[in-house]
This record gives structure tokens, C-alpha cells and sequence, in this order.
């Protein structure tokens, strides 16, 4: 079986990382390591706190004020409030060891060409552009961006039979985390489209009259992994199209 694998004409061999590069990778595992601890330590903290009957809005951005606000509570037992306090400096210890790894990380985006090239594509940002330079192979190991959007797992799932071409959902393949910020990054960019903070392109705006938005996000997602390909192949940045003047 190996046999045949290493002999396969359309296997693809991923050249051996540097230990500067597996570095940088490590640098992106961390950080999502403690955005995940991040996450979990405050759901946990909402949990208890909603028990007591104290409940804040959702979002992160809302955490520091809930957590005030239960320290702040006198009402709660002596006990409770104890572990209120333990719970809340885990927290501030996990945030302020997380903004020293997105300090390192920010260093790294600056520092690298092609992070920065990727970053100038709308919506992407550079915690993507930095995640698709560490982690991406070589781009001349694709022959298009539709395989390297499919190398991520973006492309649908093909089902066509007796000449009838069927698509299902996308195939989920590679880098799950690296696949789901290109989505996060989209939606967010959508929802700047939504609020006119951002003029769509005459592709995106077709799109979005006629599919709903969970499908748009993710073929703008697919859009984003065959832009890049090119920008790491051409050595360029990303230029806006024109959109179609009114008639």
C-alpha cells in the first residue's frame, strides 16, 4: 500500500518545514490554545455567575463588566465570592499571557513578506494571512487556487452521476482551525457589507441576492484561499476590482 501511495502520479510530497517556520507554527498553536482556555474559562464563569441570578450580555467584549460585577456583589456567600475572585484571575492570567503571544504574533505578520501581502485581501486580517503563511505548503506544490481551496477543505463535495453534476457541502479536509478563520473573516466582512462599511464587488453582491448568508461566507471563504494562492504564487497584493458603474 505505501508502495503504491509514494508511486501515485497525482501524489503530492509537502516539503519538510524549517525549525523557523515549525516555530511559527508553535506560535499560532499557542495562541489557540489560550483563545480556547479564554473561551472556556469565561462560559464557566457566566455558569456560576447565572446560578446566583446574575446574568450579562453575551459577547467578549462583556466579560470584564460581569466579571466586575460579581466581584462587586456583596450579596453573594462569603464561599462563592472567594472562588469568583480565584476564577477571575485565571482569567486576567490567561488574557495578559494570550496578548503576549498576539504581540509575537503581530511581529511575525509585519516581518513577513508574504503574511503582509495576503493581509491586504478585504477581510482576511492578518491572523489569517499569518496562519495561511505558516502553514500553507509551497503554493507551486498547486496547480490552481481551486486546489488549494480544496487542500483547505473549501470546495464542495462532488456526487455527479450519469451526467448529472450534483455539489453537496464542502469537503472539511485539512487544517480545520485555518478553514474557519478564512469563514470567520468572511462573515465579519459580510457584515460590513450589511452596514455599508464596505462596497461588495459585482461577484459578491450577485451572490448575495440569490444564496443565503452561511453559503455566501463560505464561497467568499473559498474566494479569499484562491486569491491568496495567487498572490503567494505572483508575488503581488491584492487590488480591489472596480465595481460596474450604474447605467
Amino acid at each position: 500500500m505505501l508502495v503504491w501511495t509514494a508511486s501515485h502520479p497525482r501524489m503530492r510530497f509537502v516539503p519538510v518545514k524549517s525549525k523557523e517556520r515549525q516555530a511559527a507554527c508553535m506560535l499560532m498553536t499557542v495562541r489557540e490554545r489560550l483563545v480556547s482556555v479564554k473561551s472556556q474559562l469565561s462560559n464557566a464563569f457566566r455558569s456560576y455567575a447565572a446560578e446566583f441570578g446574575i446574568v450579562g450580555p453575551a459577547g467578549r467584549q462583556n466579560v470584564a463588566a460581569l466579571i466586575k460585577r460579581v466581584l462587586e456583589d456583596e450579596s453573594l456567600p462569603e464561599m462563592a465570592r472567594d472562588l469568583f475572585r480565584l476564577q477571575a484571575d485565571e482569567y486576567a492570567a490567561v488574557q495578559a499571557r494570550l496578548a503576549k503571544i498576539e504581540a509575537k504574533l503581530m511581529k511575525w505578520h509585519r516581518e513577513d513578506d508574504v503574511s503582509r501581502r495576503i493581509a491586504t485581501i478585504p477581510g482576511v486580517g492578518p491572523i489569517g494571512s499569518s496562519m495561511l503563511s505558516m502553514k500553507a505548503p509551497p503554493p507551486e506544490t498547486f496547480r490552481s487556487g481551486r486546489d488549494f481551496a480544496a487542500w483547505l477543505g473549501l470546495t464542495p463535495k462532488d456526487h455527479s452521476t450519469g451526467g448529472r453534476q450534483r455539489l453537496g457541502g464542502i469537503t472539511k479536509a485539512g487544517d480545520s482551525i485555518l478553514r474557519s478563520t478564512l469563514i470567520v473573516g468572511a462573515t465579519a466582512l459580510l457584515r460590513h457589507v450589511r452596514k455599508g462599511r464596505h462596497k461588495p464587488t459585482p461577484w459578491l453582491a450577485s451572490l448575495l441576492e440569490r444564496k443565503p448568508p452561511k453559503l455566501v461566507a463560505v464561497a467568499l471563504a473559498n474566494k479569499f484561499a484562491r486569491i491568496a494562492w495567487r498572490l503567494m504564487i505572483s508575488g503581488g497584493v491584492y487590488n480591489q476590482p472596480v465595481a460596474a458603474m450604474p447605467t
